[in-house]
């Protein structure tokens, strides 16, 4: 133990200039670099670090995909702001007694409402087991709204697409286009720490996704209507023709391959099955829960996240991801009701599985956080609104300094300090900041922040001794 406790120490400088005066070869050096991962994941999962040898930590990542119109999902409930909120919304304010109150004033004297839609996410807040930060969103650099309008201050790559704005939330990188994840480069720092090697720590309930993607480690899909992983599903039959087929596929699989693409895809299949085989069996094997989901896709695909944490034991796994997709939230049209529809199912989401997780005993192991690719305009272009830049995003657990948020809620007024221009409101959150303290609580290192966030430093220094923003505890 004292010796794990040591090497936690060793900087990545110092680790390779020792290897080099030892004079290894080119090939095992090689081998040591992506071996850096296995040492750091000794260090993050070191029980003298943690609560003790059956450390388990799992973030889940819900992405409300689209562009959320977040500024009417928190609006200010105080007369003076609630006022200025009205003006600039018109026809899409909400009625200031519609909203539901939030135990919380900011230091500005400023009170808050949710969406009438959002009665749990009220209860989880005012009971401290949730928090919003405000005013989030993609930045390079610290940057005012001179600088912004004097261009000083370099601008994210593709500032309100789509594409681009999901992919860098995703990415943690907001100057360049990137394929890989900072959900990715944590697991490429933390899966050797799990017992099993076979199935990614990055579990998908929505196929291939960025965020999850790093150089070693990708997703591993899995989906609720199949009832968790995906495989061959005739090896599981008892009749005749369930037989035939699986000995034919059992056959082919079986067979020597001299073309190496031939066999490189066999080989693949054969694992990808042996997997499925593996995580079937844990989650039939796993500890039941009472918990119950309502029907539709995003509380299908939380319940299969909590029947997946139910068997990280079978599974042998200490760390996790979970990234679910729930759509759909491009409104340029009829913003007020399909927010009232959707977020309803957000917010009942959110509270049925945090539920699963205090009656699982796992509610101080996992944090539940939301992203979407930006906020939309504050004024209305009609029946909806467009796409913009800084917005509001969630985070639950209970290891969530709850009931509070984080960040600077902006002033909603036309031609405020934040408003560039088209009622388009410039971030005083960067994201890089959100996720270091989601990565620094899963147990990422100090030492391992830039390399999981590239753009970090600019905003925050890894070695300070304060997290970011205090949302976690």
């Amino acid at each position: 133990m004292t010796k794990i406790a040591k090497s936690k120490q060793i900087s990545r400088r110092k680790f390779l200039g020792t290897a080099s005066c030892a004079t290894i070869g080119t090939t095992t050096l090689f081998s040591s670099l992506l071996n850096l991962g296995a040492v750091n994941s000794l260090a993050a999962m070191n029980p003298a670090n943690n609560s003790g040898s059956d450390d388990y930590k799992a973030l889940v990542c819900i992405s409300l995909s689209g562009g959320n119109d977040s500024f009417n999902m928190l609006v200010p409930r105080s007369n003076r702001h609630y006022q200025e909120y009205a003006k600039t919304r018109s026809n899409l304010a909400l009625p200031k007694g519609n909203l539901l109150s939030l135990d919380y004033t900011d230091r500005n004297g400023k009170q808050f409402g949710l969406h009438p839609a959002m009665p749990e996410v009220q209860e989880l807040f005012n009971n401290k087991k949730l928090a919003f930060i405000s005013n989030i969103g993609t930045l390079v650099a610290p940057c005012s709204k001179k600088e912004y309008l004097a261009g000083s201050v370099s601008s994210p790559v593709g500032l309100l697409s789509h594409a681009d704005q999901a992919q860098q939330w995703m990415t943690g990188i907001p100057y360049s286009r990137s394929s890989k994840g900072w959900g990715g480069r944590m697991a490429d720092i933390l899966q050797a720490g799990n017992e099993n090697q076979n199935i990614s720590m990055n579990i998908s309930l929505s196929g291939t996704n960025i965020y999850q993607v790093g150089n070693h480690v990708s997703e591993y899909a899995i989906r609720a209507s199949a009832g968790g992983s995906v495989g061959i599903k005739t090896y599981e039959g008892n009749n005749s023709l369930d037989n035939i087929l699986s000995g034919g596929v059992e056959s082919l699989l079986e067979q020597d391959y001299k073309d190496m693409f031939t066999s490189s895809y066999t080989n693949k299949i054969k694992n990808s099955q042996a997997n499925y085989e593996e995580f079937s069996k844990a989650l039939k094997d796993a500890p039941l829960f009472s918990s119950q989901f309502s029907d539709n896709e995003l509380s299908a695909n939380l319940e299969l996240v909590a029947k997946t944490i139910a068997a990280q034991k079978i599974l042998g796994m200490k760390r996790q991801t979970f990234f679910i997709n729930f759509g759909g939230w491009d409104h340029h049209d009829e913003v007020l009701n399909n927010q009232e529809t959707m977020l309803a199912v957000v917010s009942k989401a959110l509270l049925e599985f945090q539920e699963a997780m205090e009656e699982m005993e796992m509610a101080e192991n996992v944090t539940t956080f939301t992203m979407s690719d930006f906020g939309r305009t504050l004024t209305s272009n009609g029946n909806g609104s467009d796409h913009a830049w800084g917005g509001n995003v969630m985070v639950m657990g209970n290891e969530v300094n709850g009931g509070q948020i984080y960040g600077e809620y902006p002033s909603l007024a036309l031609n405020g300090e934040n408003d560039i221009g088209g009622a388009i409101m410039l971030p005083t959150t960067s994201t890089d900041v959100y996720f270091a303290e989601l990565s620094q609580w899963f147990g990422v290192g100090k030492g391992d922040l830039n390399f999981v966030l590239p753009n970090l430093s600019r905003f925050y220094d890894p070695y300070n001794s304060k997290m970011p923003l205090g949302f976690m505890k």
